[in-house]
């Protein structure tokens, strides 16, 4: 009976320490959902945002002010409050290129990171839908691009280090695309389309470990769409 006793009192103590250990992860890994149906917690910069309904669902629509600052190259909607260094972001981004404003627009869409004063700095992981099914195969090893503003642009990185901090993914202009990017320390990895393994992979993140704004992120020349904003952060 006492022997009965001791194993039902490990057993009971062994759960506790489950639930416990449960419970610790969880309170570890807080995660945050925003539908971005409302401009309500967003800081904008160089862009007009309204909400508006895209392929079905309500979504946040970036486009070009009505005086864009074409020097700086890019429209922000900043989290407000957001302080982010580890962890992962999911959210479904759709580019529509605008030829008009620039010829060689591809439709940049995708995700800041570590964002610090107002968007002067970032980390920046984006697509470029067009590139996705193109007939030139160097156009379409294009398509995925990682950049750091303003030291660590596209342009320098591909100069530098040639295939490192892009990559080809199968996407197309203006659908819905689902971007899940992970972070840990110095490295993050790109999964698109719910794909099990990774389509980019960065080990050298160039603000290093660094706390900053997560934000929603297109090219000037780009009609953005956003939704299912959703933050998971590892403390």
């Amino acid at each position: 009976m006492r022997n009965m006793m001791r194993i039902s009192l490990l057993c009971l103590t062994s759960l506790a320490f489950t639930v416990s250990d449960i419970q610790a992860q969880s309170s570890q890994q807080p995660t945050k959902v925003f539908p971005l149906d409302s401009l309500d917690g967003l800081q904008t910069v160089n862009t007009k945002a309204e909400i508006v309904r895209y392929r079905g669902r309500k979504a946040l629509h970036l486009s070009p002010p009505p005086s864009p600052e074409q020097d700086h190259g890019s429209m922000l909607a900043l989290m407000v409050g957001s302080d982010f260094k580890d962890g992962t972001i999911e959210v479904d981004v759709a580019g529509l290129p605008m030829t008009a404003l620039d010829p060689t627009a591809r439709g940049f869409v995708g995700v800041a990171f570590h964002a610090q004063d107002h968007g002067m700095r970032i980390e920046n992981i984006y697509l470029r839908p067009t590139n996705g099914r193109a007939d030139d195969q160097l156009r379409r090893n294009h398509t995925v691009q990682y950049e750091s503003f303003p030291d660590f642009p596209w342009n320098r990185l591909r100069e530098e280090s040639p295939g490192v901090y892009e990559s080809y993914v199968d996407v197309e202009p203006g659908a819905w695309t689902k971007m899940k990017i992970e972070i840990a320390g110095t490295k993050a990895r790109l999964y698109v389309n719910g794909a099990a393994e990774p389509c980019l992979i960065v080990n050298d993140l160039k603000l290093g470990e660094v706390r900053g704004q997560i934000g929603l992120w297109a090219f000037i020349a780009t009609d953005a769409y956003f939704s299912n904003l959703k933050i998971t952060q590892t403390i």
